[in-house]
């Protein structure tokens, strides 16, 4: 297993297999939608079947015991079915999709080796959804999450982008998955440096501490430093601390529901437990999601020289908030000079 110079062993990989996308969601730092005309061949700018499987395989030599295939929407590969299928088998294969596609698809995907999926849902509401998403397709979203139960992914993982758009669904997204067996909710922290709108964050510690209020049951994960809370009932307050509207009749759950929050802006001890190496669509190795100065593209290179461009990669992993990026004397965030003199000079 390899490990960076932080002592931080790499365990998983995340490849992305498209960057095209059949939602337009308004916080998605991609640009423009692409060919989403459906699950289709691999594009001129994509990675090959072949070559991911490759990937893959020097992953394994490596001890790598997970991935995760993202996008875009990775479900618009025709080929993704083969691709888990050949997957190396002590690999623990999971899955982020938006769920438009895991009706029809789903029983197939686990019979190639599917273990685990994700599915973006940031509303309940379908004009919510829709003004969120830029996309009509909440329906089917709800089938693809019962199609995925139905073929026995359990827990199906809800993924919500929490900013100022959203954060006032949350109580209401934690009753659903409390009320609903085989559903866990993820609260993702929002990117405001990847998005370039940073008129829509909100502090994501108001969340946590009206989760902890709510929590029957708080656990600590090693994995990240995050905070699982388990949830019997919303009290009528929102995730931003504002008192709640409820419609006549509204009753609060008593249900229990599992839910993570992922945190990774501005802070180092998220980035110091990181065990992730990337590959983008084209086929390009890197370290860290927030950098693009790490890039090292694989391209038809052979397994040996795939093997030496991941240890180099691996080598040059640095957290990102902590080193690659260091408080200044007023508190701010700002690039390591010194970090990026000594990495230009290696």
């Amino acid at each position: 297993m390899l490990t960076d110079e932080f002592g931080r062993e790499v365990t998983g990989v995340r490849v992305s297999l498209t960057d095209r996308c059949n939602f337009d969601c308004v916080y998605c730092h991609n640009e423009g939608l692409g060919d989403t005309r459906g699950p289709m061949d691999p594009q001129d700018d994509e990675m090959e079947t072949d070559d991911v499987v490759r990937f893959l395989e020097v992953a394994a030599e490596f001890d790598v015991d997970a991935v995760k295939f993202t996008g875009g929407e990775p479900m618009l590969r025709q080929d993704l079915t083969e691709i888990i299928e050949r997957t190396p088998d002590q690999m623990e294969v999971s899955l982020t999709t938006n769920g438009t596609f895991l009706p029809g698809r789903a029983e197939e995907l686990v019979s190639a080796g599917l273990d685990r999926v994700n599915v973006s849902q940031d509303a309940l509401d379908p004009e919510d959804f829709a003004a969120v998403t830029k996309s009509g397709a909440y329906e089917k979203v709800l089938e693809g999450v019962d199609a995925a139960l139905e073929a026995g992914l359990d827990p199906v993982k809800l993924n919500m982008v929490v900013f100022e758009h959203t954060a006032g669904y949350v109580p209401e997204m934690v009753d659903h998955v409390a009320e609903n067996d085989g559903l866990q909710l993820q609260l993702i922290e929002y990117m405001p440096e990847l998005t370039g709108r940073p008129e829509w964050n909100i502090d994501i510690q108001r969340v946590h501490d009206w989760l902890a209020e709510q929590a029957a049951e708080v656990e600590h994960r090693e994995m990240h430093d995050r905070k699982r809370y388990w949830i019997e009932s919303n009290d009528g307050v929102d995730a931003t601390g504002d008192d709640a509207e409820e419609e006549d009749g509204d009753e609060n759950s008593s249900g229990r529901g599992m839910v993570e929050i992922v945190d990774p802006v501005e802070n180092p001890t998220f980035c110091a437990n990181c065990h992730r190496v990337r590959v983008t669509h084209e086929g390009y190795l890197k370290g860290c999601l927030n950098r693009n100065d790490d890039l090292k593209p694989m391209g038809e290179m052979t397994k040996p020289e795939i093997r030496e461009a991941f240890r180099e990669v691996v080598a040059n992993r640095v957290p990102y908030y902590g080193e690659y990026m260091i408080r200044n004397g007023d508190g701010e965030w700002e690039v390591n000079d010194e970090y990026i003199e000594g990495y230009a000079q290696s």
